[in-house]
């Protein structure tokens, strides 16, 4: 367990299994939606129902990706829960490591800043700022395609301590605070949604958590009156990513309604549609994510050999985050 902390109440069985459906739920849904959103990514809003108007969409692949293939997102996503499984909680040193030894492999897509980050030659505790500190722009949404499996492993321990680790691992890459409070409130919805309650109740709290220097912006964006067309970024930026995972929640009733919802605004739907995923995923639970899209779903991992992660590993990975 991560987790020995007398403070943590203890669970029934129905309740640990119920958590065990939604943390598969999660990492499995964040997985499908960025597979589904890959092949549309930088196209314009409405490619989605384009391609599929009978409304049963498929992983149609596309643009270098094959039919359900994961992205970086969701290859740095496992890289986390590896690395936090294998030493037992935070390594920030083993993390940053695993995310070199992945670029170096040449995987088929990797962000700009993230890619310096990994590949510039300073210490895992110094990249991220020194980044920063020339560009002065950090805020992209890489510390948030990510963050599903860590926001599963750290749920248990409550919402001070899940969005501090949230903080710290988005920190190895991204050197904005911008992009430590937005990874810090996906985390925050994750475990209430791994309770059963509705995620979007717990954003005034994962609110009133945030830094008070970046509460305003984060309050505006994920304003229940938020809508897509009021972002003033790209959804490359974590404002707006985080903000139409939630406008695509509040107003859809079904996973697939809000992966559609997602993929459907265009820009970079695998992002949007990873973290849209791992939050509908998490509230609606596994059953909910269609067999037409876990069947072709896989995750392959450049630099860690032949290893290829399917919906069922990708399942078993998230119950063992969650224990």
């Amino acid at each position: 367990m991560p987790f020995d902390d007398p403070d943590i109440p203890l669970r029934s069985a129905d309740e640990r299994a119920d958590i065990a459906d939604r943390a598969a739920g999660a990492v499995v849904g964040s997985a499908v939606g960025d597979a589904l959103g890959a092949p549309f990514e930088f196209g314009p809003p409405g490619a989605y129902t384009a391609r599929f108007p009978d409304g049963i969409g498929t992983m149609c692949g596309g643009g270098g990706w094959d039919p359900g293939e994961a992205t970086d997102d969701t290859q740095m996503a496992v890289l986390v829960a590896d690395s936090l499984l294998e030493h037992g909680g935070l390594e920030p040193a083993d993390m940053f490591r695993r995310f070199q030894r992945w670029a170096a492999a040449g995987p088929k897509d990797i962000g700009l800043q993230t890619e310096d980050v990994l590949t510039n030659g300073e210490p895992w505790d110094r990249a991220a700022a020194l980044h920063f500190q020339v560009n002065r722009r950090a805020a992209g949404n890489g510390s948030l395609m990510r963050a599903t499996t860590s926001a599963v492993y750290f749920a248990a321990a409550g919402r001070e301590a899940t969005m501090a680790a949230a903080r710290r691992i988005a920190a190895l890459t991204h050197g904005d605070r911008a992009a430590w409070e937005g990874t810090a409130i996906y985390h925050e919805l994750v475990r209430v949604a791994l309770s059963g309650a509705d995620p979007l109740t717990a954003v005034p709290d994962a609110l009133a958590a945030v830094h008070p220097d970046h509460r305003a912006r984060w309050s505006a964006v994920l304003a229940p009156d938020w809508h897509p067309d009021d972002a003033t970024e790209f959804n490359g930026a974590i404002w707006p990513c985080l903000g139409s995972a939630l406008w695509a929640l509040r107003t859809t009733d079904s996973f697939e309604q809000a992966l559609v919802a997602a993929i459907d605004l265009g820009g970079d739907t695998d992002t949007v549609a990873a973290v849209t995923g791992g939050l509908a995923g998490c509230h609606y639970g596994l059953a909910a994510v269609p067999d037409r899209w876990t069947t072709p779903l896989h995750v392959p991992l450049p630099g860690f050999g032949s290893r290829v992660l399917k919906a069922p590993q990708l399942a078993h990975l998230a119950k063992e985050l969650a224990r």
